[in-house]
């Protein structure tokens, strides 16, 4: 898995004994580099974990195809990919287990909680099994057993009536809510042409044949100092943007319960440049322009006159 990424995705396998791997990622798309996973397989390996960031697909052919030559699972953590394709497919049903995330900051969400997309039908009724505390309680609603016993592991991971109400009504609405976001993203992307162009910033990379469902834009500045200086810039100016990752391999728990892969070069330069900028449903134009124009101008003051 890669180490820019949230801590829950390495928690879901530390949590059952499992050691997490880091692997470096690519510089264009911040994802999980595919050509790195033959080098972090050994005979102990049993999953390959590919982490679709910023709602951009992973490579999803070469790391589906690496895995079936070792015979891995591949568990995408789509969290931030509801609505991302990859050449055509869901980015979650590619994988044969995906998660998804509802949590405050997403696309859709019902303030936590989370799908799990089961692609494997024989892993249905394990799930279901997991889902239900442990129980088979599912197949006695079924009527395929006269009462229900616990069987398995399992917790309890069913959302409140009223969260899932909260989640339904935008889950209907989620086609529009991702063009809304579309137009802000790419509204961003445009406006930043020029300063990419002049080297002040680096916008986000989208492979060809992805469709992405405008989760973040993110931009990269040149370094660390130059990163606090322009957040400082921002913020001070009433615009709220923010970093992200700190590099699981670097952590207290990624020392303490991972490994990394050998050395992750991109995953920790990147991580010190890069800066999240404001984007929600119903972001205004004027909104837009505003993170736009206060941006350019904090980029522009550390250039020598």
């Amino acid at each position: 898995m890669p180490s820019f990424t949230f801590v829950s995705t390495a928690n879901a396998f530390v949590l059952r004994g499992g050691v997490p791997v880091f692997v470096d990622i690519r510089p264009d798309t911040l994802n999980l580099d595919e050509t790195l996973l033959e080098g972090a397989i050994t005979d102990r390996t049993k999953a390959v974990v590919p982490v679709h960031y910023a709602g951009v697909p992973c490579e999803m052919d070469s790391i589906c195809a690496t895995a079936s030559r070792h015979g891995l699972a591949v568990v995408a953590d789509a969290a931030q990919a509801l609505g991302s394709t990859y050449h055509g497919r869901p980015a979650g049903g590619i994988a044969d287990l995906a998660a998804l995330s509802f949590h405050e900051t997403k696309n859709v969400t019902s303030a936590e909680g989370g799908a799990l997309l089961v692609n494997r039908p024989e892993l249905c009724e394990r799930a279901e099994i997991l889902r239900d505390k442990g129980t088979d309680r599912s197949r006695f609603f079924r009527g395929e057993v006269d009462k229900y016993s616990w069987v398995d592991i399992g917790s309890s991971y069913g959302l409140s009536e009223l969260n899932a109400a909260f989640l339904w009504a935008q889950l209907e609405a989620a086609e529009e809510l991702t063009q809304d976001r579309l137009r802000t993203w790419r509204a961003y992307h445009e406006a930043l042409a020029p300063l990419e162009a002049d080297g002040l910033l680096r916008r986000p990379v989208v492979p060809e044949g992805i469709e992405h469902n405008a989760h973040i834009y993110y931009v990269l500045v040149n370094d660390l100092d130059e990163r606090s200086r322009v957040l400082e810039g921002l913020n001070g100016r009433g615009v709220n943007a923010v970093f992200h990752y700190v590099p699981l391999h670097t952590s207290v728990g990624g020392l303490r319960y991972g490994r990394a892969a050998g050395p992750l070069p991109h995953t920790e330069a990147l991580a010190e440049r890069l800066i999240r900028l404001p984007l929600w449903s119903g972001m205004s134009e004027t909104q837009a322009q505003q993170v736009v124009e206060t941006l350019a101008d904090a980029v522009h003051r550390r250039v020598p006159a």
